[in-house]
């Protein structure tokens, strides 16, 4: 089945909003097996609207909407969709009192009649409950054409699509969609696609998609079968294809784990305790790493040791290492890492420090980064050389401290 994905709202014309639905709907179609050729952005205009949807329809089956179900004037997606769809407005008595309930359980005990606009929808259609809002989706069937209207804060959007839309969308296809997502660190995009290039070359069914992350890259298997239990004993070969060929670099094979999940569940694994200290990052690897729901058991302290000073005094860096070596070089980061766990008793400590911009620091380049591991008071430091702006470059040194403290307890 072929999909399509129209985004409504000025607002995302003029770059006022970020368009993170759009991304958000794309990846789930393709977890479902929809084909998309098409995403279009169209402000509140309802003649270009109605031309944009007629459009989608003549070379779509499903075409998803989101935006512009609100109650002012300029929220249009409904009315003009039901009017190109043939489907009259009739006021839905469920929907007026979820309207009713909402104000009342909200700080606004008052409806303002526009409000009741939200209670209109398609004579035929299938009313989804909105429960993080007023507006409620749609889904509209007609002449073998599906819509599907969506509200458009993400946080109204994401749940009704997971809850509701995912499994209609997925109950009107003709054939069953698994996926598995095998993820892997440390290695560059360029090199894993080298690695599976063979693969890739002759993929049919299962397919592998391979998608670049900051540190990482994951490779989605997609198989479609007559049933989930065919899909999957497709797929299982492939995943385990991929683990052979990247063994170790691969950290996960679950779509919901993350890099850090692993990490903490290698610490506690193996019972160990971890300290971090951070310069340029500041805190950034700290507040990856307690993300992670029982954290608390294995991470000690976070310390952002970020001037000279604040190394020498908490840390205890050696002022004649500052002096000649500087506090971007292998030398401070081996002593921050060492002292670090000597300081707070833990069995690792992480460090970072390094240059993310805009101005070289000690003549030293933008971008330098040094990410130091001591394990048992055995340090390991690593150099690194990021591009990118400033905050990327943070991101990038903060990811390869979780691969580098990954590496020394697998090795270790």
């Amino acid at each position: 089945m072929i999909a399509e994905l129209i985004s409504v709202g000025t607002e995302l014309l003029l770059g006022n909003t970020v368009n993170t639905n759009a991304a958000f709907l794309a990846e789930k179609c393709a977890l479902l097996g929809l084909s998309i050729y098409y995403q279009t952005t169209v402000g509140d205009n309802e003649e270009r609207l109605a031309e944009t949807i007629q459009t989608a329809f003549k070379r779509s089956d499903v075409v998803i909407l989101s935006g512009g179900l609100g109650p002012t004037k300029d929220d249009l997606t409904k009315e003009v969709t039901a009017k190109v769809m043939g489907m009259p407005l009739k006021e839905d008595k469920h929907t007026r009192e979820r309207i009713e309930a909402y104000f009342k359980n909200s700080r606004s005990k008052t409806v303002t009649e526009n409000n009741w606009k939200q209670a209109l929808v398609p004579e035929g259609s299938k009313v989804v409950d909105n429960k993080n809002g007023t507006a409620p989706g749609l889904i509209m069937e007609k002449n073998g054409k599906v819509a599907i209207l969506l509200p458009g804060p993400p946080n109204e959007l994401i749940p009704m699509f997971n809850n509701d839309i995912f499994p209609y969308l997925n109950s009107i296809q003709p054939e069953t969609i698994y996926s598995a997502m095998v993820k892997i660190c440390g290695l560059g995009e360029s090199l894993v696609e080298t690695q599976i290039a063979d693969l890739i070359e002759k993929q049919t069914n299962p397919t592998i998609a391979p998608y670049a992350k900051v540190g990482e890259v994951h490779l989605r298997v997609t198989a479609k079968a007559k049933d989930e239990k065919e899909a999957k004993k497709m797929v299982k070969p492939v995943v385990k294809e991929l683990k052979e060929r990247f063994g170790k670099n691969v950290y996960a094979a679950e779509e919901n784990v993350t890099l850090e999940d692993t990490v903490i569940g290698l610490l506690k694994e193996k019972e160990l305790t971890l300290t971090t200290v951070e310069s340029c990052t500041g805190g950034l690897l700290a507040a990856r790493l307690t993300k992670v729901p029982g954290v608390s058991e294995v991470f000690k302290q976070g310390l952002i040791t970020y001037s000279n000073k604040a190394k020498r005094k908490l840390l205890d860096v050696k002022k004649s290492t500052l002096k000649e070596y500087g506090a971007i070089s292998d030398k401070t980061a081996k002593e921050m890492a060492k002292n670090g766990a000597f300081i707070t008793g833990a069995d690792i400590c992480v460090s970072i420090t390094g240059i993310a911009g805009p101005d070289e620091v000690e003549e030293k380049p933008v971008g330098l980064v040094y990410i130091g591991c001591c394990y048992k008071n055995e340090v390991t430091v690593k150099e690194y050389h990021f591009n990118g702006e400033r905050n990327k470059i943070r991101e990038w040194a903060a990811v390869n401290a979780l691969i580098l403290l990954r590496e020394c307890i697998l090795e270790k």
